[in-house]
């Protein structure tokens, strides 16, 4: 049950052309920089990416982005990336918005083997164009699918060998739902430490959603927009 990867060429060889990936991160806090930039490196194209947002233009998914190798994007934000807004504009990239809290249940639902489900964020707005409408006790709600990836990109604090995972702080956004949404799970772990070493009660992800675990090669805590007040 050794869950081990000894490169991260070998964790995401099989990442095909037209594959859906499920990306966990929110911003720069929490991508799996690591896995992406050996994704840039392979060249795997017409991918269709569930992110909450798309990096920045030199950085995280940023990068496939410019490489174009992504072809179409789900997500909820993506005011950080001009390469994003050109590529839209273009008409090179397919562009599905997403309602945040909307498209992290859609991610917890396909993990939880749900098939869809029904909520009221969007009725009345383009959201819900073309989707079904049903009532409850007087409200409209609209039907949204649950997502699945081919393969899920994680990144995670603390990571065993039997793939049980520790987020850390903010950088546990969306990983520990994107963990559980892809058919093969893929995680870059900043420490990766001997089986028994994590106390139970602190494991955010229990190692059966995983199936690979790669040590990170790159750890760079970018700020994805540093403010400071003038004196």
């Amino acid at each position: 049950m050794n869950k081990l990867i000894h490169s991260v060429e070998e964790a995401i060889q099989d990442i095909r052309e037209g594959s859906t990936l499920v990306v966990g991160g929110f911003g720069l806090c929490g991508i799996p920089e690591t896995l992406i930039e050996a994704l840039k490196i392979q060249g795997t194209n017409q991918l269709t990416v569930v992110s909450n947002n798309c990096g920045v233009d030199d950085w995280g998914l940023g990068l496939l982005l410019a490489n174009k190798q992504i072809k179409k994007m789900v997500s909820s934000y993506v005011g950080e990336n001009r390469t994003f807004e050109k590529q839209f504009l273009s008409g090179e990239l397919e562009v599905e918005l997403v309602p945040q809290g909307t498209l992290a249940e859609r991610i917890r639902a396909g993990g939880a083997g749900i098939p869809g489900f029904y909520t009221a964020t969007g009725v009345g707005t383009l959201v819900a164009e073309g989707k079904p409408h049903e009532t409850f006790d007087g409200r409209t709600y609209i039907l949204e699918r649950g997502i699945v990836g081919d393969f899920a990109l994680v990144k995670a604090w603390k990571a065993d060998p039997l793939g049980n995972l520790i987020f850390r702080k903010t950088a546990r956004n969306f990983n520990p739902i994107a963990a559980t949404a892809g058919k093969i799970t893929i995680v870059e772990a900043e420490e990766i430490v001997g089986v028994g070493e994590l106390d139970p009660n602190d494991i955010h992800t229990p190692g059966i959603y995983v199936q690979r675990v790669v040590k990170c090669v790159s750890n760079v805590k970018r700020i994805e927009r540093l403010k400071v007040r003038s004196v």
